[in-house]
């Protein structure tokens, strides 16, 4: 009897990728892999999406920047924005890697690890969401500085981005105007940035207007829609986790999965599983297995999708996440690194 395990469709995961990419044109798409890709993989989804002409990828961390670096083709760009200390700074360097900056002090830490080696940076303007970027008071002195340390040969400014907060039209348009700002200010201090980025999956994929030169996709890229958001044309959850059935009885069976693997125990009573006769509802979340109502036949060995696109009327992850009030990426980065990974 196989055990549990996520099976990560890389075609799927290509096919997302076109249709976002197909939308989004002429801007660029980056594909963000933090979280071990949403727990797909970032070795094997990096090789996979750069292979297929991905030019852009996004680590929240060096580390995951680092292991992108080494599998994606040598024409890719890979960028990393929290921020981190010297010791990574250096290794970020030495991979490669292009920084996000949304602070001063974290700027001039850059500056001199660099030592003149023109180290390409972003450099990030606080539109509202305060997930770091340099305060609108703040930009033009930090701009100015930029401007110098790029004359001295230590960065070179490639980008300048933002975060939105996503919290309505309104608040997204007046954050697009900040920006905007911020980028004319950056301009008239002497920096020429090469791609501009503010906006992410639900933004970049609903507005044109927020593109600019490129687009970071985390969640759609694996399937993953916005929470209460419609449904995205072409593209469908990219992976399946699959268990099997270790007790069948009349009314209920027990599947091999439970809340130690990383599944939310809240969702027992709440939605339904794949089975070989259709969706049963998932009645329960034990630690280490499901109780599923039971459907003719049911035998042990039998296969059971938890999530998944639907094949075997299986719910997506946004739809799991949406009954206990988070969002699909949760449901798939909590799935156990522990669980294999099988990719077809």
């Amino acid at each position: 009897m196989i055990g549990a395990r996520l099976r990560v469709d890389l075609g799927r995961v290509l096919a997302n990728i076109d249709a976002v990419r197909e939308r989004i044109a002429p801007a660029q798409y980056m594909q963000v892999v933090k979280n071990d890709a949403y727990a797909h993989g970032v070795e094997r989804i990096v090789s996979a999406a750069s292979a297929h002409g991905v030019r852009w990828f996004g680590a929240f961390d060096v580390p995951t920047g680092v292991r992108a670096r080494a599998a994606a083709d040598e024409t890719a760009r890979v960028f990393s924005w929290v921020t981190v200390r010297s010791e990574e700074i250096a290794r970020a360097i030495d991979a490669g890697i292009e920084l996000g900056v949304g602070d001063a002090d974290y700027l001039e830490r850059i500056a001199i690890v660099s030592g003149g080696r023109g180290v390409p940076v972003h450099l990030k303007i606080d539109t509202g969401l305060h997930r770091n970027g340099v305060r609108p008071e703040a930009w033009a002195g930090f701009v100015a500085r930029a401007a110098e340390l790029e004359r001295g040969g230590d960065i070179r400014v490639a980008g300048v981005w933002s975060h939105i907060a996503e919290t309505s039209d309104e608040a997204d348009d007046q954050a697009r105007t900040e920006f905007l700002d911020a980028v004319a200010v950056a301009r008239a201090a002497g920096l020429a940035p090469e791609v501009l980025h503010l906006a992410a999956s639900a933004a970049g994929y609903a507005r044109p207007e927020f593109r600019f030169d490129l687009v970071r996709f985390g969640a759609f890229g694996y399937g993953v829609r916005s929470t209460d958001g419609p449904d995205l044309p072409g593209v469908v959850s990219a992976s399946t986790l699959l268990a099997a059935v270790v007790q069948a009885g009349a009314e209920t069976v027990e599947v091999g999965v439970g809340a130690l693997d990383g599944l939310p125990s809240i969702l027992g009573g709440r939605v339904s599983v794949g089975t070989p006769a259709g969706p049963r509802a998932l009645l329960e979340v034990g630690d280490t297995s499901l109780t599923v109502a039971a459907w003719p036949g049911a035998a042990v060995g039998d296969e059971v999708a938890v999530f998944g696109p639907g094949a075997l009327g299986e719910q997506s992850p946004t739809t799991l996440a949406e009954a206990i009030g988070t969002v699909g990426e949760e449901i798939l980065v909590r799935v156990s690194p522990l669980i294999p990974r099988e990719y077809v």
